[in-house]
């Protein structure tokens, strides 16, 4: 596996693959290599075409809110290099953030709709950061394929308007969610946790499982749905609640009617003072 660390070594490297004839599949991580991001490796490494794929482990101080503090985003170079080489990726892309945002660095990329919803008001600037630093990559890499995790539906969702809007071609491929033995979702923040804010993070899972179940039967009343989650995340005092939500899968729009196939069930909350997302498609 190749490392790079400047922006023009990978504008450089992916200009001569791509000259070569080479497909590029870009997996955009801020480092700290869960079982989740490995799973956006090692889907890119299979996928159709034998692409080069390229992962990038930057980060990104834009996406943090003021309450926030970047310093405490866990940081292990040398270990997310040793797993992104034995999940399959070609390169590895490790700036640091003045090669990413160098001093003087003042523009940005906005996408003014999607933001708005779910994440957007609990956490301002944070999906603009994110992509300024995606549109950049895309910029540098002009990948084929995108990655991300079904986790992050939002931020998919997104980046898929973002690029779509602005006359991006690659494919954004949705990985679905990996999740612990006992159904957390994989996180940076898992092994944070003790064994009872553990407990109390898997009401997310309950909740989503028991929305899941409800629409299976029959269930398409959103209301119904929303109110039973909020019912199991509510019994637990440890769990401050964000947000809990019937949206598009697409398009992030409330829904009316929960059409299968079509609908997600997203919930935010706070454990203590660990933000966790997470959702399930109806």
């Amino acid at each position: 596996m190749k490392q790079i660390s400047s922006t023009t070594g990978i504008l450089a490297f992916a200009a001569e693959a791509q000259a070569a004839g080479r497909t590029l599949a870009l997996v955009p991580t801020q480092g700290s290599l869960h079982a989740g991001k490995q799973a956006l490796i090692r889907a890119a490494k299979s996928a159709a075409g034998g692409p080069l794929v390229i992962v990038s482990a930057f980060v990104n101080p834009l996406q943090f809110s003021p309450n926030e503090p970047v310093s405490r985003y866990p940081r292990d170079p040398a270990r997310d290099a040793e797993v992104a080489a034995a999940c399959g990726a070609d390169v590895l892309f490790q700036p640091a953030p003045e090669e990413m945002l160098p001093r003087g660095f003042a523009s940005a990329v906005t996408e003014e709709t999607l933001s708005r919803t779910l994440c957007g008001p609990s956490r301002p600037g944070h999906f603009r950061g994110v992509t300024t630093v995606t549109a950049k990559l895309l910029n540098l890499v002009r990948p084929q394929q995108i990655y991300f995790g079904q986790k992050t539906a939002q931020r998919a969702a997104i980046v898929r308007k973002m690029m779509g809007d602005l006359g991006y071609t690659a494919e954004i491929v949705v990985v679905p969610t990996v999740r612990e033995p006992d159904g957390l979702a994989a996180g940076t923040a898992n092994a944070t946790f003790t064994d009872s804010q553990r407990q109390e993070a898997l009401a997310l899972t309950r909740a989503l499982r028991r929305a899941k179940e409800m629409t299976d039967a029959g269930t398409r009343s959103p209301d119904r749905i929303v109110a039973e989650a909020t019912h199991i995340l509510g019994q637990h005092r440890r769990i401050r609640m964000i947000y809990v939500s019937v949206v598009s899968a697409e398009t992030l729009e409330p829904a009316r009617e929960v059409t299968p196939g079509r609908h997600l069930l997203a919930v935010a909350a706070w454990v203590d003072e660990t933000r966790l997302i997470d959702n399930v498609q109806l």
